[in-house]
């Protein structure tokens, strides 16, 4: 064999080397593990922050997908998308739409209250308060908005906050004025008790109302000045820097004190499905066909134990603690100590 022949199968050993290790590290890229999430946009900020330290620890790729949380649960119910945990703004929707086949067990993890957002150029920023807001809300030229109760919960958490506020203020015409006048959306009232019915198509009057698949989404033209106001959860309106009334504990949907008074408020969406006005607590669960149940198992874990506790903490989000859940014989085993029932 002449040294030419000998040099060019070094040569081809060699690239064959290098090929297969590059091969080797693009596999290793490409074929990191992926966590897939679907949550309430609510929850965006807080998860972000227990994304990064979990990734830090993990060679994973989150990935985080937000929407309405029904719009969320429906993601995995109706159009069959593998996700790996679903955390819900409301942990009622869990057992409500996923239970028996898609999930059989959540944990609350975390609560919140609903506020009335604004910037410092809404009309009559100086004059609004827990007192007048919707007195400023029917003013000529306000404009104001709220998520879509037929895809995200602080949107019929919205209509429930209207109509507790005239029990809250003795005022049967808020109701009216404000949602019946602007919208499709109606409320039938019996024995001090009110059912809200959402239809379908809420046909808003865009000239004073923005409705939005979710909440959050409202943030931006609440920020453009295409309207003055938007109902939102206050942790959502603390992490993106925006001022916001305070509604009393009778109305924001956040105190056990006044559990009697809220239940006297249901929603019925469009779907049929009821809701019973109570205070605001997130859920999570992993759905039963999750692809990386174990990676989702150790993302819950840091969630709900100190790290997770503190991001919520510091966020607006008050943590549960310790986190309960819904029935702990049926939660994954790891799982079981952090949590009660």
């Amino acid at each position: 064999m002449s040294m030419k022949s000998i040099g060019t199968e070094k040569t081809i050993i060699a690239l064959v080397t290098i090929a297969v290790v590059l091969g080797v590290l693009v596999f290793s890229i490409g074929g990191k593990r992926v966590l897939k999430i679907s949550h309430a946009g609510s929850l965006t900020v807080p998860f972000e922050k227990i994304e990064k330290q979990f990734e830090s620890s993990h060679d994973v790729d989150v990935q985080l997908e937000s929407h309405g949380s029904v719009e969320a649960i429906m993601q995995i119910t109706e159009l069959h998308k593998a996700a790996d945990i679903l955390a819900s703004a409301d942990y009622s929707l869990i057992p409500m739409m996923m239970f028996p086949e898609y999930a059989d067990w959540y944990i609350q993890f975390a609560r919140n209250e609903m506020v009335l957002a604004y910037t410092a150029e809404s009309d009559y920023v100086d004059e609004i308060n827990e007192n007048n807001w919707y007195e400023i809300l029917n003013r000529t030229g306000v404009k104001f908005g709220f998520g879509n109760p037929n895809l995200d919960p602080c949107g019929y958490r919205t209509a429930m906050v209207f109509q507790l506020a005239e029990i809250r203020y003795d005022n049967s015409t808020i109701f009216d004025d404000l949602i019946v006048a602007n919208t499709n959306i109606e409320v039938i009232e019996g024995n001090d008790n009110y059912l809200i019915k959402v239809p379908e198509d809420l046909d808003p009057n865009t000239n004073k109302l923005e409705i939005s698949d979710k909440s959050v989404s409202l943030l931006v033209k609440l920020e453009a000045h295409s309207i003055d106001y938007a109902f939102e959860y206050r942790s959502v309106a603390a992490q993106h820097g925006f001022g916001f009334v305070e509604l009393p504990d009778g109305i924001n949907l956040t105190s056990i004190d006044y559990e009697n008074i809220y239940k006297q408020v249901k929603v019925r969406l469009a779907n049929e499905k009821m809701f019973t006005a109570k205070p605001i607590v997130y859920g999570i669960t992993i759905p039963k066909n999750a692809p990386n149940e174990n990676l989702a198992i150790e993302f819950i874990t840091l969630l709900i134990t100190e790290y997770g506790r503190e991001v919520f903490e510091n966020w607006g989000q008050p943590p549960i603690i310790p986190a309960v859940a819904s029935d702990v014989d049926k939660l994954p085993e790891n799982l079981q100590p952090l949590v009660i029932q």
